[in-house]
């Protein structure tokens, strides 16, 4: 007997909701272009109806003025001269015909827009400017064999910029530039030369986008508009394992998350972070200079993985930077000595191996995971070169060389973590932070050579001298490099953080855990009277700063 097949497995109700929500999504787009066309439409129709009775409306103003304006010993004179005018109107044959015509005449002509029209071209000093990048490219983009020269001195500039858009200003803010084919725009030395030249032509202080296209031999250079400094921390909509990191340019990323600014909500794209098991970039690394907002980023990390995990953090610079997290529930410890330091990495390293023997042991007996093996474990390192000197100097292991075990095990242990440094520490680093950190975030000014040393790859944009504290470029693994601005999260202990930031993150800390030695005398007593079964969670203590 033939063996029937099985029959194939029905579809599961995500992808049902996914192809509704996609159906609902292409039948409000659809809906909304045939709002947007039918309003165009009766705008075009109703378009001389509107005009009439904006002009009689306009008729009726000013007849109200010169009413007013007429002295009170006059207005009988105007009244009788009006009411003359009418029979002398009304008696004429087709007079009041003649008389409404002529009415709707002068409200067509009064009711129309008077808007000045825009000039068809650049004026005087746009016309100077495009003027001056053309000779500017010409030595660059002419060659002296070329029988038909796209760029010659003194020639047409209307050929080789095709396209352009000013701003209010006059400075150029759209420019596509064509460029001849021999052109060696496969170079990057090249290419950056044409880079710098129409930054420094077209205005300093703005960072421009520069798109290549190989194929057609064009540029196209748009001015990028500054990225949102407003946002403060709060709760974003991301699933367990995501991390936003700060925000970008609409056209980067196809996500938006929802926001909320005081009583406004906006849709701002974000820069997502996947960390956990599956991810390919399980570790990060931030640079910048003193003030530009790396403390700021891992303190928004930290707010966020506490959701979902726990942290241990090390603090370098012994500014009390996260005092406001000390003491929170599931911060298991915040260090700023060197015997601290040094016991929360021994910690961390012997948590990730014991991580790793549980699951291989669960694995191996066909078991799932323990459950002390899936929540996150975050361990965040704010400048830690400043225990490498310190270790050095009391003849003590330095904290970084703890880390190996956490960088190369932490994907299949479930722990993560996060090292901040500023730029003139960077040489300390270890090799091992270096080699398993591949997402990176650069905050504050940098030069073009530094942004590539630790991203791996240049930005498409033009980096300026002067950018507000969060500001900077993120990229993840071997994607694109993303403009990036972290969201505000001050140290609500500071007296010069701002009562709304302040606030904000007073919001999302998690409550206060006290300890047992601190809790009353009642309290224990009635908790010997009455126990209650306490669940014992793995993790192990971590000694206190000396």
């Amino acid at each position: 007997m033939a063996r029937r097949p099985l029959p194939r497995i029905l579809s599961t109700g995500s992808a049902q909701i996914a192809r509704s929500r996609d159906l609902a999504r292409a039948q409000f787009a659809r809906s909304r272009e045939l709002a947007r066309t039918a309003g165009d439409s009766a705008s075009d129709v109703l378009h001389p109806l509107i005009t009439i009775t904006r002009g009689l409306r306009r008729l009726a103003a000013a007849g109200r003025r010169r009413w007013a304006g007429t002295p009170k010993d006059k207005r009988g004179a105007l009244l009788f001269m009006v009411a003359s005018v009418i029979l002398v109107v009304a008696l004429v044959p087709y007079g009041p015909l003649l008389a409404v015509i002529t009415l709707m005449a002068a409200a067509a002509w009064q009711g129309r827009d008077r808007k000045p029209a825009a000039p068809e071209g650049p004026d005087e000093s746009q016309l100077e400017r495009l003027r001056s990048l053309y000779e500017a490219l010409v030595p660059y983009f002419c060659a002296a064999d070329d029988p038909a020269p796209l760029y010659t001195h003194g020639g047409a500039w209307q050929k080789a910029f095709p396209e352009y858009e000013f701003d209010g200003t006059g400075r150029v803010s759209s420019l596509l530039v064509r460029y001849p084919a021999y052109f060696t725009d496969g170079e990057a030395q090249a290419r950056a030369r044409i880079e710098h030249l129409l930054t420094t032509k077209s205005g300093r202080g703005r960072e421009y986008h520069f798109d290549w296209d190989e194929e057609g031999n064009e540029l196209t250079v748009t001015v990028l508009a500054p990225l949102p400094t407003d946002i403060a921390a709060q709760r974003f909509v991301t699933a367990p394992g995501e991390t936003v990191l700060g925000f970008t340019d609409p056209s980067r990323t196809q996500r938006t998350l929802p926001l909320t600014h005081g009583e406004e909500q906006r849709d701002v794209p974000p820069v997502v972070w996947r960390t956990g098991i599956r991810s390919t970039e399980p570790h990060l690394l931030v640079m910048g200079q003193p003030g530009s907002g790396t403390s700021s980023l891992l303190r928004s990390i930290a707010l966020q993985a506490l959701q979902y995990g726990d942290v241990v953090i090390v603090e370098g610079g012994s500014t009390g930077e996260y005092a406001c997290l000390t003491g929170r529930d599931g911060v298991l410890a915040v260090e700023c000595g060197l015997a601290g330091a040094i016991a929360s990495m021994e910690w961390a390293a012997t948590e990730t191996e014991r991580r790793l023997i549980a699951v291989n042991r669960a694995r191996q007996a066909g078991n799932p995971p323990p459950d002390d093996t899936k929540r996150p474990l975050w361990v965040l390192l704010d400048r830690p070169t400043v225990f490498t000197h310190l270790a050095a100097a009391d003849d003590r292991k330095d904290p970084q060389s703890l880390l190996q075990v956490p960088l190369r095990h932490g994907r299949a242990a479930n722990v993560t973590v996060v090292v901040a440094e500023q730029w003139d520490a960077m040489d300390a680093l270890s090799d091992p932070v270096r080699q398993h950190t591949r997402a990176r975030v650069v905050l504050g000014p940098a030069t073009a050579r530094q942004l590539e040393s630790v991203l791996g790859a240049p930005p498409h944009t033009t980096p300026v001298a002067d950018v507000p504290p969060g500001r900077g470029y993120a990229r993840l693994g071997v994607g694109p490099v993303h403009r990036l601005q972290v969201p505000a999260t001050p140290d609500p202990y500071d007296d010069a953080t701002s009562d709304a930031h302040r606030q904000a993150v007073l919001d999302l800390l998690p409550e206060r855990t006290t300890p047992v030695e601190a809790a009353p005398l009642t309290d224990l007593e009635k908790a010997e009277q009455e126990p209650e079964p306490v669940p014992v969670p793995a993790k192990a203590v971590v000694a206190e700063t000396s």
